[in-house]
């Protein structure tokens, strides 16, 4: 059985103060895939997002999933913090056993001149083949005609979920689920028209599209997929659907 599991950059690091960890957070959420690893979770892909440290750099330079750059110092400011926040979680997950290792997609994904993307999963095949948790992470990648441009946590997420015939797909968040206009969770959603009207933007700073943009690439899987909070994870984890389950209509 494969899982992949997003852990929003919300939940690892600090969003309202620039490259920050969240340390008890990231903690517990290294523990429970720990604790996995050792029950119900045999594959397991970990993409987390940018947090504080991609997306104000990335704002900083104008960069989104549309527009680009071409000035280098850009490129390296962006790639740079996040594999910076990647090291930081492969650290955390490390120190609980967990036998993590890197996947940077600067260095393997491109998109062409339609903003169609190309992100190999031959090596995280590989990996988890012997015996790896490969940690891959949102960054920046080469776009035809716009230099580089970002690419989220959550298109990682969907892309290799659907190349990797994923069983379950996780996105873990600082809310129990895509809430109502009441706070409430929402249970399913099968179109996005049924959610439009409550989804926007994060409170923080985020060039790639906030609950709305997950909601949207999850609803291009196959697969369901659950959008949960940290309390949840080893929920999901333990097998559960917990928060909200995000099932295209057929």
């Amino acid at each position: 059985m494969t899982t992949v599991l997003k852990l929003g950059g919300s939940v690892v690091t600090e969003k309202d103060r620039d490259e920050t960890v969240d340390g008890p957070a990231l903690d517990r959420a290294a523990d429970a895939v720990a604790a996995a690893r050792n029950g119900a979770v045999d594959d397991l892909v970990i993409v987390h997002g940018g947090g504080s440290f991609g997306h104000p750099n990335a704002a900083e330079w104008g960069v989104t999933t549309d527009d680009g750059t071409h000035d280098p110092d850009g490129v390296l400011a962006i790639h740079g913090a996040m594999t910076t926040l990647n090291k930081f979680v492969l650290r955390r997950l490390r120190d609980a056993g967990v036998p993590a290792v890197p996947v940077h997609p600067f260095s393997a994904a491109h998109r062409d001149a339609d903003a169609d993307l190309t992100l190999p999963a031959g090596q995280i095949e590989t990996l988890l083949g012997e015996g790896f948790v490969p940690v891959c992470h949102g960054d920046v990648v080469g776009h035809v005609g716009e230099g580089v441009t970002v690419l989220s946590g959550d298109e990682i997420v969907v892309d290799l979920a659907t190349q990797l015939d994923a069983d379950r797909i996780g996105v873990c968040s600082t809310v129990p689920g895509v809430l109502d206009a009441d706070d409430a969770v929402i249970p399913e959603i099968e179109t996005f028209d049924d959610v439009a009207d409550v989804l926007g933007g994060s409170d923080a700073t985020d060039v790639s599209g906030g609950m709305a943009g997950k909601v949207r690439e999850l609803l291009a899987l196959d697969a369901p997929a659950s959008i949960f909070d940290l309390d949840a994870l080893a929920d999901f984890l333990a097998g559960e659907r917990p928060g909200t389950t995000v099932e295209r209509a057929d």
